[in-house]
């Protein structure tokens, strides 16, 4: 059995099925498939399919209700708490987003925070469609233990992503996408699931020495961008997108990769702005001269323009399903 290059409708359409194989509602079944997909799509591979068999395998055992339903409540004028109900991160997310829209533009600023959630995937694609509605985004998420606190050996935090997206007027928006570890982890598991060793540096095995094995990665910590501002980082997180929204901390959430254990109770946190109640009409103006600036220097590029070009590529030429997922799951 080998690989098969399809589309993207056709990809979308085999991890659906084999999402509502494994005891998901076909709904939420297809809003996982989109960002899979969409992520794969970018490039972002350690969020795209890499995930299916792990998503597949906790649905199944009842780890992450597939036929979860979540709900929305307002808590204050311009504040909402979205209840993921230990679903997929996604349905809550869109149902996040939707309410966001509507409510910044009644208060200038809204805030959602989401509990009993999973796994966010791609972070800066949840921003990018309120950009695309012209909001200027932040979002933060934490994810199981992988970064131990400054000077330890144990995972305190997650890897903790941080997105952020700001519209252009007739263009794509700007979006910065990152996870406070050198790289997502979501790249060690893709390493290995292909058998490859990890370049040095990225983490730490159990011991806190560094290592190159995906495995020993895996049961150790992974390495903070920046050192000690990477952690500290990581710490702010927790605090946002967790302490404040009372889902569980990092320490304490089960791990996004197996079926085993409880759900993994991890939260999210974002924040919506409407220009129209601060910069008014020069906000569109004034992200065209930054954005001018910026591209006015040779080599120089706004961040998110090269997922948008593999997306295009995507579109045209479709992405790859490999073929231990199709001999797991059946044929495309």
């Amino acid at each position: 059995m080998a690989d098969e290059t399809v589309s993207l409708d056709v990809a979308r359409s085999f991890v659906a099925r084999a999402l509502e194989a494994s005891r998901t509602a076909p709904e939420t079944a297809r809003l996982v498939a989109d960002a899979l997909v969409l992520a794969e799509a970018d490039g972002l591979k350690g969020h795209g399919l890499s995930r299916l068999e792990s998503y597949a395998a906790q649905a199944l055992s009842g780890k992450v209700d597939g036929h979860a339903e979540p709900s929305v409540t307002k808590t204050a004028a311009a504040s909402l708490m979205v209840d993921a109900a230990h679903g997929f991160a996604y349905p809550a997310i869109g149902l996040a987003i939707e309410a966001l829209k509507a409510l910044s533009g009644e208060t200038g600023i809204a805030a959602a925070g989401i509990r009993r959630s999973h796994h966010c995937g791609a972070a800066g694609h949840h921003v990018e469609r309120l950009a695309r509605g012209g909001l200027v985004a932040l979002m933060f998420a934490n994810t199981p233990q992988a970064i131990a606190p400054w000077g330890g050996k144990a995972g305190v935090f997650g890897t903790n992503p941080i997105a952020f997206a700001a519209p252009l007027e007739g263009r794509d928006p700007v979006v910065v996408d990152m996870s406070v570890s050198k790289v997502a982890r979501g790249n060690i598991l893709k390493a290995r699931q292909e058998g490859m060793p990890i370049p040095e540096g990225w983490a730490f095995g159990p011991d806190g020495e560094p290592t190159t094995d995906p495995e020993s990665a895996l049961e150790g910590t992974m390495a903070a961008m920046g050192d000690a501002k990477g952690v500290a980082l990581a710490l702010m997180v927790e605090v946002l997108a967790a302490g404040l929204v009372g889902a569980s901390f990092a320490y304490e959430a089960s791990n996004f990769f197996s079926g085993d254990g409880p759900p993994p109770d991890t939260g999210q946190l974002i924040l919506a702005f409407a220009p129209a109640a601060f910069a008014g009409p020069a906000f569109t103006d004034r992200m065209a001269a930054l954005a001018g600036a910026i591209e006015a220097q040779e080599g120089a590029r706004l961040p998110g323009l090269r997922r948008y070009e593999n997306r295009a590529r995507a579109e045209r030429e479709g992405v790859t399903i490999p073929a231990a997922l199709i001999a797991r799951f059946g044929p495309v």
